[in-house]
């Protein structure tokens, strides 16, 4: 996650002296409202300007290492009481929920998909992204969406929770893949269902949207996350049966990845695309992950810098289990 303009130098040197190095060729960044866009300067939530994605896109190409920026759609439009940038400066947007933002059981925002002017203010945002990263392809996000469908949406109440997923992704996918030509990627939480697959409520749909893996493009990269220790994980097979190209996504447990790595490679075709490593919130655009890679933090020392350390024990665990 790339917050600010201050961030980006740390970023760029553990792109060239870390990653790179380690055999790390694909990197996903998310930006989302960070960026000052000029297209709708109302959205921008940070300080990060074209300027810089140039320059992360340079170290990147420099590296071989593969860019693509990530901007949030449909849900987490707030980090639980916390709106974003768009929901803020545009709150009629808003898919508003049926509990309260106070509830104990809130989780994050959405916006509507059937609202006419949220589809062109997104496009304006991909538009700049994709220029400003220099970028063959956006990952969209998509995981998590809880609130859809909502008896309090004029516009989507009784509609299915499906058709209304599917017509989200079917809109991203038709600008980006047939309008721009870029590849898309999302989160495949979404498309589970969690009574079938026996994953929870996070990583799998338990609110209707799984049927919509019938109704969307198969061109589409599934990032397909899993941060537990599982005996099995069924949506590898179920993905690639589908036709959909998967990207398995562990995190923090050096024992899941393996796992989860060990699974990927089991009947494995070849939609099966590798391993994406997540990390959340590592500090300084990197500049913590960079340090705990060079040795300079101890796993056991307490230095505020649990995310980086979680993150750079699943890289090694994944290079050590793909060398196997």
């Amino acid at each position: 996650m790339l917050g600010s303009s201050a961030d980006v130098p740390g970023l760029k040197q553990l792109i060239a002296e870390r990653l790179a190095p380690m055999g790390v060729n694909v990197l996903v960044l998310e930006v989302d409202y960070s960026f000052q866009f000029q297209s709708h300067p109302e959205v921008s939530g940070g300080d990060l300007t074209k300027a810089d994605a140039r320059g992360i896109a340079a170290v990147c190409r420099e590296h071989g290492v593969r860019l693509i920026p990530l901007l949030n759609c449909l849900g987490h439009q707030s980090w639980k009481k916390d709106t974003g940038a768009l929901l803020r400066a545009h709150p009629e947007l808003e898919e508003i929920p049926e509990i309260s933002m106070d509830d104990p059981a809130f989780y994050c925002q959405s916006w509507c998909p059937l609202h006419p002017d949220v589809n062109p203010i997104i496009f304006d945002l991909m538009d700049e992204l994709l220029d400003a990263f220099e970028a063959d392809a956006l990952h969209v996000g998509m995981d998590e969406v809880f609130i859809i469908g909502s008896g309090n949406c004029p516009r989507c109440k009784g509609k299915s929770t499906a058709e209304l997923f599917a017509k989200a992704v079917s809109d991203y996918h038709g600008h980006l893949v047939g309008e721009r030509g870029v590849e898309m990627l999302m989160w495949a939480d979404r498309l589970l269902d969690a009574g079938a697959t026996g994953y929870g409520m996070w990583e799998a749909a338990a609110n209707g949207t799984a049927p919509a893996i019938d109704l969307v493009s198969k061109d589409i990269i599934l990032c397909d996350w899993h941060y537990e220790v599982l005996d099995r994980y069924p949506s590898l097979e179920l993905f690639q049966e589908k036709g959909f190209r998967v990207w398995p996504c562990p995190w923090r447990s050096p024992e899941a990845v393996q796992r989860l790595i060990a699974a990927s490679k089991d009947g494995a075709t070849e939609r099966m695309l590798g391993m994406c490593g997540t990390g959340w919130a590592a500090g300084g655009g990197g500049s913590d992950l960079a340090k705990v890679l060079a040795g300079e933090v101890k796993p056991d020392e307490e230095t505020g810098m649990k995310d980086a350390i979680g993150t750079a024990e699943v890289l090694k665990a994944a290079l050590e289990a793909f060398a196997d």
